[in-house]
Order: C-alpha cells, then structure tokens, then sequence
C-alpha cells in the first residue's frame, strides 16, 4: 500500500502505519493538524523576530543559525523515528526553526538593503500566497495527488537532495560550485525548478493528511504531520528568498 508515500520523508507510509492503532488516543483530523499546525508556526516567528531584532542592533546571527540547524536536525531525525513524541519535541523545533528562519531573513535583509530592502517581507508573502494557492488546488482538486505524481515528486526530491549534499562537500574542500546564487540565468533557472517542487510538495503533505485523517490516525499524529507540513513551508521559504535574491541580484 502506498497511502502514505510522500516526498516529505516526515510523512512516509513506514511511519505512519506503524502509529496507526493506539488505544484510546482518539482521532486525528484534518482542522485539528492545522490547529496544531497554527501553534508551531507561531513559535517559528517568535524566535525568529528575536534573532531579527538582534541583527538590528548588530550583533551576529550565525551562531543562530548554525545552531538552530543542527538542533533541528537533531531533533528531526528523532520524530522520524519516534513520531509520538511529536506533542513535546515539534514544538521545540519550531522554536529552533525560527532561529534559523530569523537569522536567514536578517543576512538576507542586509545583503539587499540597497537593491531591495523589502526583500523578506515580499518572500513571506509569496510564501503565503503560494501555499493558500496549493491549499485551494488541492481542496478543489485541480491538481490530483496520483500515484504518479508522487513518484515523479519522489524523484525530483531525491534529486535536489544529492544536488546540496554535493554541492556542500564540494563547499567543504573550497570548491565554489558558481552561477549557482550569483543572478546568473543558471542559478534563477535552478532557483524557479527547486522552488517549484517545494510548492508542490505542499500537495503531497495535505493529502497525506488528509489521508491519515480519513483512516483514523491517532490523535498524536496530529503534532507530527503538523511539523511534516512546517518543514515544507519553511523550506518553501527559503528557496522564494533565494530565488529573490537571484532575481534581484541579476538587476543589481
């Protein structure tokens, strides 16, 4: 059965169906993973307007992002494995998300000052926007999540995924992969295509809930597939500020 694949790995079918019957848990629904969803999203902003504010008053923020990196990665390898301790950990990644999304946001912010100093708040809305655009997609149908269309997400995931794994080992040896963040055609062409499959992605990530709630997912799934879908967003983010940066960087 292939229900639950899905090109977030957060949300695969091997996770989810090993959760699926837990004894008077109640059950997971679709409005209810939003609720929770709602809730993680706002512990994003709150550190993330905390790191933005501390750029403002000059001090550094890499060490803000190197370690809500590495927490959030910490921590989000531990839910894949151990989705029902999502109640207490996902909110503590979205707290250490927010520091990496505020600090991003902040160096952004300053590298275009000059160029584009509404930069991050134009990549939250079209964040926005593009993410109620697949909701209303996804809700009318317009485009169907078949089991074609997750094989080629799979694939295109799977893709981009050895891209930055490459192109970060080859960073480790000072090896400068260019045209890739320098305004080129090159590195807006591969901006438009990462970013297209991040928006995407978001169909994947309602379906699966959706699915899950229409099978009676436990309750605690709900804080799981919650922080499934705030990993999407987030990413969906940054990839829209650097496609902005590689648009506005090409006019520079």
């Amino acid at each position: 059965m292939a229900l639950f694949n899905s090109s977030n790995p957060t949300l695969s079918e091997k996770t989810l169906n090993r959760n699926m019957s837990i004894p008077g848990s109640g059950t997971m629904t679709f409005g209810g993973t939003l609720n929770k969803f709602g809730f993680l999203f706002l512990m994003v902003m709150a550190t993330a307007f905390y790191v933005w504010n501390e750029a403002s008053v000059g001090n550094s923020v890499s060490g803000y992002i190197m370690g809500g990196a590495i927490g959030g990665l910490v921590l989000a390898l531990v839910l894949m494995f151990k989705p029902l301790w999502a109640p207490f950990l996902a909110p503590a990644y979205a707290l250490l998300e927010g520091l990496v999304v505020g600090g991003i946001s902040a160096v952004y912010n300053d590298a275009f000052a000059k160029v584009a100093p509404g930069i991050v708040m134009q990549a939250v809305i079209l964040t926005f926007g593009t993410a109620i655009a697949m909701y209303l997609l996804f809700t009318f149908r317009i485009i169907r999540v078949t089991e074609r269309f997750r094989s080629i997400m799979l694939a295109a995931i799977g893709g981009i995924a050895l891209f930055y794994f490459i192109t970060f080992i080859l960073s480790l040896f000072n090896v400068n992969v260019s045209g890739l963040h320098n305004g080129s055609m090159l590195s807006i062409g591969i901006s438009i295509a990462i970013t297209a499959i991040a928006a995407l992605s978001l169909l994947l990530d309602f379906d699966r809930i959706e699915q899950g709630s229409a099978m009676g997912a436990p309750k605690q799934m709900e804080w799981y597939c919650a922080f499934g879908l705030l990993v999407t967003l987030v990413w969906l983010y940054v990839e829209i500020l650097r496609l902005l940066g590689n648009l506005y960087g090409r006019r520079d």
